[in-house]
């Protein structure tokens, strides 16, 4: 869903909806804030009923499992006693079973239906949903006995069915979290090699990472332990994408482990043995074939958990009604669909079996609006008719409108009317338009002001039309809202040189920023007010200066690529047939080079500063790495590191993640794509120049050595005069590039390694001039070798020879230099002893 669309726009639409007068509902796919809602609920302890009146808050976020909402409670009627955990005026995360996104629930269906021959039970099966609740009550007792805490799992109250949406529901403890900070750790290579009980913890850093690796490990054991094993793939490390489900609560201290709670128990996608979808997923298929599941999603070992009770019966006291209840709902569950890799040969001689698959399809239509209440108890009754309606269903497009004249009078009471009445029928179109306008505005399509204008102009949603089918929201907006267009390149374009320019601008974008980033709990209200009191400073404004630079290099090198992949194709005279693969790889290798024209426009700049300036120290970092694509953008951050660590963490967190976030399922806040991309452009350029700097401090007591290039680029020269000496011998010629490739790119490597590996007590920038005099040294005495060994060969000219020299010196030159830096950079901690 789009961040921007009106909420008021869309209550005017849905009101004229309900205004058109139509005999079926409105369709929805998810709540906004301030909606008022009644459930039916049933609590999960003792399957207490009441009737709760709510309000919702915010929406939180959607995913393949369902929605999750923060809500309100403003009544409760209860009709067997409290409720236990609900109170009024207390808030709630609500979550209802079916992803707000057409897509995700397709997806999530199909990949179910594959697995268990099934609609999604979790979302159709009331048995499924309270199973999966009880499940967590159990999970959560167990904790109390592990970690001596409860409040390590998150407290479930009541499930429900919501009639609207078609889905079941729960309510639960809404917990007031984060996920993880961003912790600057100059140590990624000591976590990385450390193992539990063998490295000293105070070495360590990253300590909430560490903390909820531990937790996360501990807690996928103690569901093992209890039975619970499909329920631990939510906390599985190794998927990547697990993390987010463990959020550290705000109240529970400022230790990394304090207040760790593992909170989602609802998997989306069902993990089949031939589609794992995430790295930790080829073990999770392996130890479930072991166990005997096939295919897994949330079952549970019955037999093991009461075992566990058994050994832990403080923990687990007066929850045998709860045990009853759950041995009850695990069989309707298990039984609901054929999932013929558990229930196999019991398809062929179970009754039984058939009998609560045929039950609980029709508890299924009721719950998704596919019958009424009306036609429940008859297809109910008679078994014929439910296998009819269940073989109407599978019939395409069709068997969707033949559905509900069956079984949902209001629906065939609109048929109906559309078919008897003009007028009724210009109305059914009309909020039909509305409804997809909704649904348009949601998504970004189109603006509130033209969602307004489709309402009452209903043509202009037909002429929009081809654009639904060619173009993503964002660019479907683009291309026909001007008014968007012009913002969109003003953003681009203009925003950048006013971040230069302006001062005041700049200051806003910041405090923009810093607002952002505690709203998405990146950032700390104490380190927001840090960061806000340090806005006048003269080094912040010259920082702030430089990343507005940084900025408008962005957009840099997808200009200059697109326009040489064009010239490429006009320079040959090619159409557009024809160039277009060329094309797409000139284009590909500007976004895969380490130096890119951005890149290099933002290094000469940082060069520019230090000579304007005359002074080194403030940008010793920056002026190395903004010469490099990607990790340049980082480049001040980094610098800023131990002058304004707050600023520099947040601003390298928000740099650095915010790409991530675009990457479906593995890019979600708070999981470990988006901790890696931060290490490895933030955490480990502090980690190599805290070992760069330790290095340096030994060195400075050993004498510099280089007299070692000479000898390395004797033996480089030889190695090339002995291929150019085969060559000429063959075919008169000196070796091409495309040739000699491999030679070109692994002799100057490993001469950049081994000059500086041998430099002594050199300075850094003395050891790659070292290596790539030595590369050019090498070039130039094969080059000078090559001119006596062509002898009378005619086709050795001076020409060739120095055009030779000048591309060879070129890469050896550069690449020698690359081979001493990226030694450099990979050289252990040194040894002090």
């Amino acid at each position: 869903m789009a961040v921007d669309y009106s909420v008021e726009v869309c209550r005017e639409l849905e009101g004229k909806f309900a205004a058109a007068g139509l005999h079926r509902p409105m369709r929805t796919a998810h709540y906004e804030p301030g909606d008022e809602l009644g459930f039916e609920v049933t609590s999960v302890e003792h399957a207490a009923k009441a009737v709760v009146k709510l309000r919702v808050e915010r929406f939180v976020g959607g995913g393949f499992a369902g929605q999750v909402y923060q809500v309100r409670i403003l009544d409760i009627q209860a009709q067997d006693g409290p409720v236990e955990g609900l109170e009024i005026d207390g808030l709630y995360a609500m979550k209802i079973l079916i992803p707000p996104s057409r897509f995700s629930r397709l997806f999530r269906n199909f990949l179910y239906w594959v697995g268990f021959q099934g609609p999604f039970q979790l979302q159709v099966n009331p048995s499924a949903a309270r199973a999966g609740a009880i499940w967590q009550k159990f999970i959560r007792r167990a904790a109390k006995a592990r970690f001596d805490d409860e409040r390590a799992v998150v407290d479930i109250h009541a499930t429900f069915v919501d009639e609207k949406l078609g889905s079941c529901g729960e309510l639960s403890e809404w917990i007031d979290g984060r996920t993880w900070q961003l912790e600057v750790d100059d140590r990624m290579d000591l976590l990385r090699k450390s193992q539990p009980g063998k490295t000293s913890e105070a070495e360590l850093g990253s300590p909430e990472y560490r903390a909820k690796y531990r937790f996360m490990r501990e807690f996928v054991e103690l569901l093992h332990d209890m039975g619970a094993h499909e329920f631990a793939r939510q906390y599985e490390w190794s998927t990547c994408k697990s993390q987010p489900n463990c959020l550290k609560r705000k109240d529970a201290g400022d230790g990394p482990a304090a207040g760790l709670t593992a909170v989602d128990f609802r998997a989306g996608l069902a993990l089949l043995p031939f589609l794992p979808m995430s790295p930790g997923d080829f073990k999770l298929i392996l130890k479930g074939l072991m166990r005997g599941s096939l295919v897994q999603f949330d079952r549970g070992n019955i037999r093991k958990l009461e075992v566990f009770m058994g050994e832990h019966r403080a923990a687990f006291a007066e929850t045998g009604r709860m045990f009853d209840e759950l041995k009850q709902a695990e069989e309707i569950y298990r039984n609901s669909t054929p999932d013929i890799t558990h229930n196999h040969i019991r398809l062929l001689c179970s009754p039984r079996l058939w009998a609560t698959m045929l039950d609980s399809a029709v508890t299924g239509w009721r719950v998704r609006n596919i019958t009424d209440a009306a036609h429940e108890p008859k297809l109910r009754r008679s078994r014929p008719a439910t296998l009819l309606f269940l073989v109407i269903g599978l019939v395409p497009l069709l068997g969707k409108v033949l559905r509900r004249l069956w079984a949902r009078s209001d629906w065939r009471k609109h048929y109906g009317s559309i078919l008897t009445s003009f007028d009724y029928f210009k109305r059914a179109v009309k909020a039909r338009i509305i409804e997809k306008t909704i649904a348009w505005h949601q998504k970004g399509r189109i603006s509130a002001e033209r969602a307004q204008k489709f309402a009452e102009q209903p043509w202009r949603y037909f002429c929009h039309l081809p654009f639904l089918l060619l173009l993503l929201p964002s660019l479907h907006r683009l291309v026909t809202d001007g008014k968007f267009a012009k913002e969109k390149l003003r953003y681009i374009f203009i925003r950048p040189v006013r971040l230069y320019f302006n001062a005041e601008f700049r200051e806003q974008w910041l405090r923009d920023m810093v607002k952002e980033g505690q709203s998405k709990h990146m950032l700390s209200d104490e380190d927001a007010k840090v960061i806000i009191s340090q806005l006048n400073e003269p080094f912040i404004q010259k920082y702030l200066k430089c990343l507005a630079v940084h900025v408008c290099t962005l957009p840099v090198t997808q200009v200059v690529s697109v326009m040489v992949a064009i010239w490429y194709k006009v320079a040959n005279d090619l159409t557009w047939g024809q160039a277009w693969d060329e094309m797409l790889l000139i284009l590909w290798v500007f976004q895969l080079v380490p130096i890119s024209p951005g890149s290099l426009v933002r290094g000469f700049y940082v060069l520019y500063l230090v000579i304007k300036e005359r002074n080194f120290k403030d940008y010793n970092i920056a002026v190395f790495l903004g010469f490099f694509k990607y990790i340049g953008y980082l480049a001040f951050p980094i610098q800023m590191t131990h002058r304004y660590p707050a600023l520099s963490r947040f601003m390298a967190g928000h740099w650095a993640t915010d790409a991530t976030h675009i990457v479906p399922v593995f890019g979600e806040r708070g999981a470990l794509l988006e901790h890696w991309v931060f290490c490895l452009f933030y955490n480990w350029p502090l980690t190599i120049r805290r070992r760069m700097r330790k290095r340096a401090e030994l060195r400075a007591q050993i004498k510099p050595r280089y007299w070692h290039a000479g000898i390395y680029a004797a033996a480089i020269a030889a190695c090339l005069v002995l291929v150019d000496l085969s060559y000429i011998r063959d075919a008169g010629v000196l070796p091409s590039k495309g040739q000699i490739w491999w030679l070109l790119a692994a002799l100057p490597l490993l001469n950049g390694a081994v000059v500086t590996l041998g430099c002594g007590g050199a300075t850094v920038w003395k050891r790659i001039v070292a290596a790539l005099a030595g590369g050019i040294a090498a070039v130039t005495a094969c080059t000078i070798a090559a001119a006596v060994l062509r002898a009378d060969t005619t086709g050795i000219t001076a020409k060739i020879l120095a055009k030779t020299w000048v591309w060879r010196s070129f890469i050896f030159a550069i690449v020698s230099a690359i081979g001493a830096i990226i030694t450099e950079l990979r050289l252990g901690e040194p040894r002090t002893d």
